[in-house]
């Protein structure tokens, strides 16, 4: 007796599916598909040298807050980057782009999830926000998908290679002492850097100069936002 074939998935049910990732990503913690940062730096070091990332409690009160405020930036933009990712691959037109840009997010999600969870051990909570950041970068995904692919990879790279400067200002402002949230922010550089390189090696389209100082506008809007509420 043969086995009958699975039915194939149709518009409403992806769309169903996408609503569910969604969800989950803004209201709850996932599990990450790599080692937490801060906790991976210290099983490299050498037993003597496993304090070296401090704890919260030797970060005085105004060192906590500038972290937490950095911090739940960087959360909001890995909210925006899942749904970035998610409205990209729905997009693309070659079923390879698309796998591989699924692929990427699974990384943006170790970010995201490392990020709250870095908040949580600063007392602090996400942007109040989050929901609108995910609604206004799908639908922006959406459009990068269909202008096609290599606007699609074009997109893709500017916007890492915005999100790498945007790192490096937090690593200048971040507190020295502040070790665990430096340990998160130096991994997610390295993350998006390879992204970047990644979407140029499939052949991104260099993006007009008035749709990179639109993306710049806007990263500053939500930056500011982000940080307070």
């Amino acid at each position: 007796m043969s086995e009958k074939p699975f039915r194939t998935p149709t518009l409403a049910d992806r769309m169903i599916g996408e609503v569910d990732r969604a969800l989950n990503n803004i209201f709850c913690e996932q599990p990450s598909s790599r080692p937490y940062p801060p906790a991976a730096a210290v099983a490299d070091l050498p037993v003597s040298d496993s304090t070296a990332i401090k704890p919260v409690a030797e970060m005085s009160p105004a060192q906590k807050q500038l972290a937490a405020g950095l911090m739940r930036v960087n959360h909001a933009g890995e909210m925006a980057a899942q749904a970035l990712y998610q409205g990209q691959s729905l997009t693309a037109r070659d079923p390879e782009l698309s796998a591989r840009l699924r692929h990427a997010s699974i990384e943006e999600s170790d970010h995201l999830n490392w990020c709250r969870r870095r908040l949580t051990e600063l007392g602090e909570r996400p942007s109040m926000l989050d929901p609108l950041w995910y609604a206004g970068s799908f639908a922006i995904g959406m459009t990068a998908g269909i202008a096609g692919d290599r606007w699609n990879l074009g997109f893709l790279a500017e916007t890492e290679h915005q999100v790498v400067r945007h790192l490096d200002s937090h690593l200048a402002r971040l507190p020295a002492d502040d070790q665990r949230s430096r340990a998160i922010v130096e991994q997610m550089k390295i993350d998006e850097q390879g992204h970047a390189e990644l979407a140029e090696s499939l052949g991104a389209a260099e993006l007009p100069p008035p749709v990179k100082q639109l993306m710049q506008l806007t990263s500053k809007v939500m930056t500011r936002l982000a940080e307070k509420v």
